[in-house]
């Protein structure tokens, strides 16, 4: 017999409750304020993501100054602007009547940034790729995102930005690099489906479509895995 170390159920769930629900989100924030000891719990969740070689490269800018987010926002409108010029036609259209930050409307605004230097020398394990510092940071960004759905707490991450003007609004050294500028807040209510994928956007792809056996493109030779694969990626 292998120990047992799984999650009594009802906590196992609620795991995977936090996964499937959360959502990236943009218009449903309220304003009222997140408590300190939220707070605290949800950077401590992020602190404790796993890093390549133990280097935790992260740091944590909280941002409530309401002319610093209208700053980024200032650079998000040129950005979407710049974006919405990619696509045309009805494609275009959609794009803008799509709501993509929630920089103002959100109570706290959040920039989780990676240290590309932390580790001192080399460090063990990113000697072969040296992106893993990278890695890293999204795995905090990942483990905040899951504890904030836990919370009942909205996360928006605001992508269409100036990595190099945000640096400079936020006084970052040049050794570190902004990689989430996130919102956050309590929300009206957590969409039911991702907001891309109900505005028509695009749609989740087929798990069974993605796993391969042994080999790019090979099917999986476990019939048993196929099928449960088929279940577990129904509504």
């Amino acid at each position: 017999m292998t120990p047992d170390h799984a999650f009594p159920v009802a906590q196992r769930d609620a795991v995977y409750r936090a996964i499937r629900e959360r959502r990236d989100v943009r218009a449903q924030f309220l304003p009222d304020p997140i408590p300190a000891e939220v707070l605290a719990r949800l950077l401590n969740a992020a602190h404790h993501a796993p890093s390549v070689g133990f280097m935790q490269p992260w740091d944590f800018l909280v941002i409530d100054s309401l002319e610093v987010r209208r700053r980024v926002h200032g650079i998000f409108a040129r950005e979407n602007e710049k974006g919405a010029q990619r696509f045309s036609g009805e494609r275009q259209q959609v794009y803008r009547r799509l709501k993509l930050e929630g920089i103002v409307e959100s109570p706290l605004n959040l920039c989780i940034t990676c240290d590309r230097t932390r580790g001192e020398g080399p460090v063990l394990g990113r000697t072969s790729i040296v992106e893993t510092d990278l890695f890293s940071t999204c795995l905090a960004v990942q483990n905040l995102w899951l504890a904030a759905r836990a919370e009942g707490i909205g996360v928006g991450w605001v992508s269409i930005l100036d990595q190099d003007e945000l640096a400079e609004v936020l006084g970052l050294p040049e050794r570190v690099y902004p990689l989430a500028y996130l919102c956050l807040g309590y929300v009206s209510e957590f969409l039911d489906q991702p907001e891309l994928a109900r505005s028509g956007w695009r749609q989740r792809l087929p798990l069974t479509d993605l796993v391969h056996g042994n080999g790019w493109g090979h099917a999986l030779e476990d019939e048993a895995l196929q099928q449960a694969l088929g279940e577990v990626a129904r509504p």
